[in-house]
């Protein structure tokens, strides 16, 4: 599919002797299934194409078509057969950010126009295609307004010129997370998609940044204004230069809608005229290895507690953002997959324990996929609505960077209260989206540390500590999410905890550590491609130290401390 394309409806399209029909058979020709006329502030295009099919239907029924016009209809029905052509357009919103509307057919031509009424499109500018139309409305608006009237909102080009990412700005962190963040928004279109690795657009909002919970659905699209690429110009593309895999079971707009509002990633990949091999998603995810949302099982039986450690993965993402684990390999991409001998019987059994052991009712995906020709599940846990989930009642599981544990007491209260505030928000009527505060507040009675450089983003703070009747008491913060814990101690820490505290209970002496400034480098230790660093700041009020911080948490200076990222 290209779902951004520019017609002869857009004032800026290069090849103005093209015709609707051009443009329609040239995605015929590149082999494309589903595309969307994608006109600056206007639907002109689409109509015409429709205006144009109905006058010949009309001409037909009254026996007046020429051979021509013949000919002309005869060819539209046959591509409109073969190519799913939606209504769309590309609005231009406050600052020149671009957002892509698309439409189910059965839209009304006059609805999504009133929508770019209701965007503040001047009337006698609805039909010119341009690309300026003066103030208009600001992107969480858009976003908004095209999901309420039963479209698709798509950010375009996201990570390009008129895109909502930002990226490559040390500006607008607020404005990005409420940008790429919004319910509303259906996903992002990224002209990077082709590229792996840390620093890629969708791996930026993969769901393991801080600041970036929710894991955005990418696909790419041409952003077409012309037929055919620009031979004086490889940047200037075609129909169809950058299109995108989808897997659909029908090709329906409603199909594409249900894919953007699932929790499954798998089903999008860029499009390669010629691949010359098919792209296996779960090597790549053991390529980027265990995370915040992902995990890896070599299999799951019951004796060894394999089983009970799924369900408590299961649990622990759904009292995070959600996640996806595969069962049957493991996280190491060298090591070839075990697989699972009778992966139906598997996908029952799982279902079955799900159903039975986690509470209250957690509805999740359980499929069989293929990998290194071995047949492995997926379990697909979406954020859960009613936080705590527990498992047997009584277990309450988080995820805590890549390692599930027990939650405790001050864990409990916070998910509680996660639950209370997304009821009472459902509660009250609708307002626009506000961005979310970039680092939490800590709560009443824990010490906070004076204005200057903010913490690191992952890992844990060991924050204070106090002796009562011999034992050492800990205060830690959790730093993705700000949350505090009082009352930790070294024997009933987690891993990552009680790894701090051993070596916040073993800090060398401060003057024997190189500093940068007012930082300094503890310890950094790499598993699996995977850095953490331990880290220290000197502030007015003392020494803050960090532990377990992945390279998602590194920011500002931090970055000239554990310096360059490694691929």
């Amino acid at each position: 599919m290209d779902l951004h394309l520019h017609s002869p409806a857009s004032s800026d399209f290069q090849e103005p002797e093209a015709t609707f029909l051009d443009v329609l058979r040239r995605a015929d020709g590149r082999g494309l299934a589903a595309i969307a006329f994608a006109d600056h502030n206007t639907v002109a295009g689409y109509r015409r194409m429709q205006e144009d099919i109905a006058f010949l239907e009309q001409l037909g029924r009254s026996g007046r078509l020429t051979d021509e016009e013949r000919r002309r209809l005869e060819e539209y029905r046959t591509l409109l057969k073969k190519v799913l052509i939606l209504p769309a357009f590309e609005f231009t919103a406050t600052l020149g950010f671009h957002v892509i509307g698309i439409f189910p057919p059965s839209k009304s031509i006059r609805e999504i126009e009133h929508i770019l009424l209701d965007l503040n499109v001047p009337v006698d500018q609805l039909d010119l295609g341009s690309s300026t139309v003066g103030a208009t409305a600001d992107v969480l608006t858009a976003y908004r307004r095209i999901h309420e009237g039963g479209g698709l909102a798509i950010a375009a080009h996201a990570n390009s010129s008129n895109g909502v990412a930002l990226r490559g700005f040390d500006f607008g962190g607020q404005t990005k997370i409420a940008y790429t963040q919004d319910p509303h928004l259906a996903a992002l279109e990224v002209t990077d998609l082709e590229q792996r690795g840390r620093h890629s657009t969708a791996a930026f909002f993969s769901g393991t940044k801080p600041e970036y919970p929710r894991r955005m659905h990418c696909v790419q699209g041409s952003d077409a204004h012309r037929l055919r690429a620009d031979p004086n110009n490889r940047k200037n593309l075609g129909v169809g230069d950058r299109a995108t895999d989808v897997s659909l079971p029908e090709l329906s707009f409603e199909a594409l809608q249900e894919l953007f509002e699932s929790d499954d990633f798998a089903r999008t990949r860029p499009h390669r005229a010629a691949r010359e091999e098919a792209f296996d998603f779960i090597q790549q995810a053991r390529s980027e290895g265990p995370s915040i949302n992902q995990d890896f099982h070599d299999s799951l039986t019951v004796r060894g507690g394999k089983l009970y450690e799924i369900i408590a993965d299961v649990c622990a993402f759904a009292n995070a953002n959600g996640g996806m684990l595969y069962i049957g390999v493991s996280p190491s991409p060298k090591e070839p997959p075990l697989g699972i001998q009778t992966p139906a019987q598997a996908v029952e059994q799982l279902e079955k324990e799900i159903s039975a052991k986690i509470s209250p009712e957690l509805h999740c995906t359980v499929d069989v996929q293929e990998t290194g020709g071995k047949k492995v599940l997926r379990i697909i846990v979406p954020r859960g609505d009613d936080p705590p989930y527990a498992v047997d009642d009584n277990k309450i599981y988080i995820r805590d960077e890549s390692e599930t544990g027990v939650a405790v007491r001050d864990e409990i209260v916070d998910l509680v209260l996660r639950g209370q505030r997304r009821a009472q928000t459902e509660a009250e009527p609708a307002v626009a989206a506000a961005p979310p505060a970039e680092v939490p507040e800590p709560p009443a009675g824990v010490e906070q540390p004076a204005p200057s450089l903010a913490a690191p983003r992952t890992g844990v703070e060991v924050v204070s500590f106090e002796d009562r009747d011999g034992t050492r008491y800990y205060t830690m913060r959790d730093l993705r999410n700000g949350n505090v814990v009082k009352n930790v101690t070294q024997a009933s820490a987690r891993r990552l905890w009680h790894y701090a505290i051993t070596e916040f209970s073993a800090l060398p002496p401060l003057e024997k550590l190189t500093w940068v400034g007012d930082l300094a480098l503890l310890k950094k230790r790499t598993h699996r491609g995977v850095s953490r660093y331990d880290l220290l700041q000197r502030t007015p009020q003392g020494v803050r130290a960090f532990f377990g911080v992945t390279q998602d948490g590194i920011h500002g200076e931090w970055k000239l401390v554990v310096g360059p990222e490694e691929e």
